[in-house]
C-alpha cells in the first residue's frame, strides 16, 4: 500500500492544472519548434505536480479528482460544439480573447483528467501486486485430510 500524508495540498492541484492550461496555450503549432519545447516542459511540471498531490491523498479522493476532471472536461468540450465565436458572442468578448481561454481550459482539463487516471490506476495496480486470487490461494493450502 502506498502511504499518504494526512493533508493534502490543493494548490499543488491547481498549479498542475494551471501548468497544462498553459502548456496548451503554448502548443499553437505541430511542428518542432521552441514553442513546442516549451510546452512539453511545461506539462512535464504540471505531471509532476499532480503526481505530488496524487501522493498526499487517498484513493477515494484521488478517484473523486479524477471523476471531476473527466465531467469537466465534458462540460468543456460541449462548448466546442457550440463553437468560439458563438460562446465569444454570448459573452460578449473577442474570439481573439475566447479562443485560448477555450483551449486552456481544454488542455487543463483534459490531461488533469488523464494524469490523475493513470496515477489512480498505478496506484490500484500497486495496491492488487501482492494479492493472489482466492482460487490460488485455495490450491496453494495444505489441507491435511
Amino acid at each position: 500500500m502506498i502511504s499518504t500524508l494526512a493533508r493534502s495540498d490543493r494548490s499543488l492541484l491547481a498549479l498542475s492544472l494551471a501548468f497544462f492550461a498553459v502548456a496548451g496555450v503554448t502548443n499553437t503549432t505541430v511542428t518542432a519548434s521552441y514553442q513546442t519545447l516549451v510546452a512539453v516542459t511545461v506539462a512535464v511540471a504540471g505531471v509532476y505536480g499532480l503526481a505530488t498531490y496524487a501522493r498526499t491523498v487517498d484513493r477515494r479522493t484521488l478517484a473523486l479528482v479524477s471523476l471531476g476532471l473527466w465531467l469537466t472536461f465534458l462540460a468543456v468540450a460541449a462548448f466546442h460544439l457550440v463553437g468560439v465565436a458563438a460562446i465569444a458572442g454570448a459573452l460578449s468578448v473577442s474570439v481573439s480573447t475566447a479562443s485560448p481561454v477555450l483551449t486552456a481550459a481544454t488542455w487543463a482539463t483534459l490531461m488533469g483528467a488523464s494524469a490523475s487516471s493513470a496515477f489512480l490506476g498505478l496506484r490500484e495496480y500497486g495496491a492488487q501486486a501482492g494479492a493472489d486470487a482466492p482460487e490460488d490461494r485455495l490450491l496453494e493450502q495444505d489441507l491435511d485430510l
